[in-house]
């Protein structure tokens, strides 16, 4: 099946209206390209579970606080709409820059509270920019389920509490983190790692499985789990910019651990920054 290419917000619109009907969900993949077997599977979840869907192709330039992150990203439409089509979807929505930004943006959407800690202290507008782009993309194409990958934990927290205190009416559905054979998150960013520097990126996923163990064993300090996995990552290629145990909805670091929590990183190697999250909770029967 080929998928339909869509570049303009008219186009978008006219084209969905089309195949809009009752008992047919549509769903809707927001991605920003170079996509992997991660994006995969969120494709594959949305086409099992939906009549039709659209994937989004976007770099979206207002949650970049780094321009030359932005520069660097990856774009790959071709390959991106023939790995698409190969899952199944039907229609690629990509636009370019103008088109999703005619005019200077004047209204943006803020999450409060769960967009401020973690990713958003070391990236200021960030959370900022994928909420006004998603909210956006959603108004573009009215999806009644959307699809978010749960790597980036915090980034489905802000939208999920975006959909409720705004009423959007569209279904966020989180769909588990795809890995390497070596624990390492599939990701767009990991392809700028260097041969050496993949070889040690697995280390962040051996700190986060390390708390989980801790966590599930029933230690409820949080800073003795964050200290133990903050050793795992005492090297000198890799600087930390946070591991935090948090409450998974509202993104908080966790006074105690009474039940489940995220733990989520976020590291340098070299020029990449890489995130990863495992949600986890103490055994039933473990705690003293």
């Amino acid at each position: 099946m080929n998928a339909q290419l869509i570049h303009s917000v008219a186009e978008a619109r006219q084209a969905l209206s089309a195949v809009r009907r009752p008992g047919t969900i549509l769903g809707l993949v927001p991605t920003m390209g170079a996509l992997h077997a991660g994006h995969g599977r969120l494709i594959e979840v949305a086409v099992r579970e939906c009549g039709y869907v659209v994937v989004s192709i976007f770099v979206n330039p207002i949650q970049f606080n780094d321009q030359r992150d932005y520069a660097l990203y990856p774009q790959t439409l071709s390959t991106d709409l023939e790995f698409c089509q190969a899952l199944g979807a039907h229609a690629v929505f990509a636009p370019s820059a103008e088109e999703m930004y005619p005019h200077p943006q004047s209204s943006f959407v803020e999450v409060a509270g769960v967009s401020e800690r973690l990713c958003g202290e070391f990236r200021p507008g960030h959370f900022r920019g994928v909420a006004t782009v998603v909210l956006k993309l959603f108004g573009i194409v009215q999806p009644e389920r959307a699809y978010f990958g749960e790597k980036d934990a915090q980034q489905l927290a802000v939208i999920r509490r975006m959909v409720r205190d705004l009423n959007v009416p569209v279904q966020v559905v989180g769909v588990p983190t795809v890995r390497e054979p070596d624990g390492l998150a599939l990701s767009s960013r990991n392809q700028r790692l260097s041969e050496e520097e993949r070889r040690i990126a697995p280390a962040l996923y051996r700190a986060l499985e390390l708390a989980a163990k801790r966590i599930a064993m029933g230690e409820r300090r949080p800073e003795k789990v964050r200290l133990e996995a903050l050793a795992e990552l005492n090297r000198p290629e890799i600087r930390v910019e946070y591991l935090e145990i948090a409450d998974p909805a509202g993104m908080q670091p966790a006074g105690r651990i009474e039940g489940p929590v995220l733990v989520a990183a976020a590291i340098r190697i070299g020029s990449t920054r890489l995130i990863d999250n495992i949600l986890c909770a103490p055994s039933d029967g473990v705690f003293p």
